[in-house]
């Protein structure tokens, strides 16, 4: 077999050592609650609710029953729980319909500068391997959540660029990294943790492009990864192989995804001491994260007394990678709530106008009003050079006013993140009407998730704790 030091123009994962994913595996095996610091304990299960709270929303978003109705059609029964509709499925199936819904408002959590959407792929993933493998213990959950959202995170920042070159991060690093989560869930060693990565990464895909045309199909990757995630850890744990170098490989993640492009210290440099899980975002808009600071914007201009009939042209700066995924000019005659939700113009003039974004700014009728669709009209999203292409948080922003005054404002900052967090009451907030928007569930059962998440570390059964405290 040939050895990838032979490559004529070397890279950085060409230059890595052949066991360099069987040592990653064989690290976190050793895995065990107790290394988990309070704060990443806090910021896994503030995931974990917020996360439910989000597929309990999308009940009734476009795509969401009908994939549902495809799947029970499918699956009469099952070891597992889709949790919109308690519908019993086969894990992988179940982890395939919540990681949908997960997905499916674009109100899901995020590691900002790794791009990546994480609790949509990693929590589906291991409530379906629990409810199948029988009890697992909260503390055993917990753990398994904090390592898969860390490998999540560290993909994603070592593949730094991977939006940029046309994937979707979510997917290409959620899957082998919600798999290394159920392997550990399942309490596999290293090699059966390894043969679990390789099979998850035999199945990893996930193109930008869904975002890029806003369509349907971007908001059921989650549910593709964390599916291909449950069956590579429990193919793993049955004894199947897996791909050995398959980070390191020269067929591997690192040079067949990321062309050699990658900073593989990012995954292993202090693993296990250092903690990347406090880092991940939580969304206060239902729409893609690189919107958020020009909807932050929008919104400071509301509250400042811009009137809409003044305004007479926009131009919304971003960085390259913002632009490509948020960019496009908004056609309302499209009537389309993924082209709304992945469209910068139309969430800016949303929130200039209104002073606000929720759940009802991306849904029929809204997105093709008239008043909207007018100020998109005079609305120019640019790719500024002077921006880090890569960096998800700038934005700047000028309004035009009629008598041409002009008004600017610019952020670096993102609503959300650690360096602008939302407060307990906003989180609280979201969930509830989350739950109302979705299932028509009051406050008590906001009150009740919100208290099975908080005591999920003394739960003797978590998955069990999770399904039944979920709204039915």
């Amino acid at each position: 077999m040939a050895n990838d030091s032979h490559a004529a123009h070397p890279t950085a994962s060409s230059l890595l050592n052949e066991c360099y994913s069987r040592e990653l595996c064989d690290r976190l095996a050793r895995w065990h609650y107790d290394m988990l610091p309070g704060n990443v304990v806090r910021t896994a299960k503030a995931l974990i609710l917020d996360t439910l709270g989000v597929i309990a929303g999308a009940a009734q978003a476009p795509g969401i029953p009908e994939l549902n109705a495809r799947l029970a059609r499918w699956e009469k029964t099952g070891n597992a729980t889709g949790l919109v509709g308690r519908r019993r499925y086969s894990p992988p199936t179940a982890a395939l319909a919540n990681g949908a819904a997960a997905h499916a408002l674009d109100f899901d959590d995020q590691h900002d500068p790794a791009r990546v959407h994480t609790s949509c792929v990693v929590l589906p993933a291991l409530l379906a391997a629990a409810e199948d493998a029988g009890p697992v213990s909260g503390r055993e959950f917990i753990l398994a959540f904090a390592l898969g959202a860390e490998m999540h995170a560290r993909l994603g920042l070592a593949c730094h660029n991977s939006l940029g070159k046309g994937w979707h991060p979510t997917m290409v690093f959620g899957t082998p990294a919600a798999s290394l989560a159920a392997g550990r869930l399942l309490g596999l060693d290293g090699e059966r943790l390894a043969n679990a990565l390789g099979m998850a990464y035999h199945q990893t895909s996930g193109s930008a492009q869904s975002m890029r045309d806003g369509v349907l199909s971007k908001r059921l990757g989650a549910g593709f990864a964390a599916r291909a995630a449950v069956l590579g850890a429990f193919l793993g744990a049955d004894g199947l192989t897996g791909t050995r170098r398959t980070l390191e490989g020269n067929a591997g993640l690192f040079s067949l995804y990321e062309r050699g492009e990658v900073k593989p210290e990012i995954v292993t440099d202090g693993l296990g001491e250092e903690w990347r899980v406090p880092e991940y975002s939580f969304k206060p808009y239902p729409c893609c994260r690189c919107n958020h600071t020009p909807i932050g914007l929008g919104i400071r201009m509301h509250g400042e007394g811009v009137n809409v009939k003044d305004v007479t042209a926009i131009e919304i700066r971003m960085g390259h990678v913002n632009w490509l995924t948020v960019g496009d000019p908004y056609d309302p005659a499209r009537n389309d709530v993924v082209h709304a939700q992945f469209n910068a113009s139309y969430s800016f003039a949303r929130a200039l106008a209104d002073g606000y974004v929720d759940l009802r700014t991306y849904r029929k009728p809204a997105i093709t009003d008239e008043r909207i669709a007018a100020l998109t009209h005079v609305t120019r999203v640019i790719d500024d050079p002077a921006i880090d292409a890569t960096a998800i948080e700038p934005a700047r922003v000028k309004v035009v006013l009629a008598g041409g005054r002009v008004l600017e404002a610019s952020s670096d900052t993102i609503k959300g993140s650690p360096q602008d967090p939302m407060t307990t009451a906003e989180a609280l907030a979201k969930l509830r009407s989350c739950l109302a928007f979705g299932m028509n569930a009051d406050a008590g059962a906001a009150d009740r998730l919100a208290a099975a998440v908080d005591q999920l570390e003394e739960s003797a059964d978590a998955a069990r704790s999770l399904v039944k405290a979920f709204p039915g």
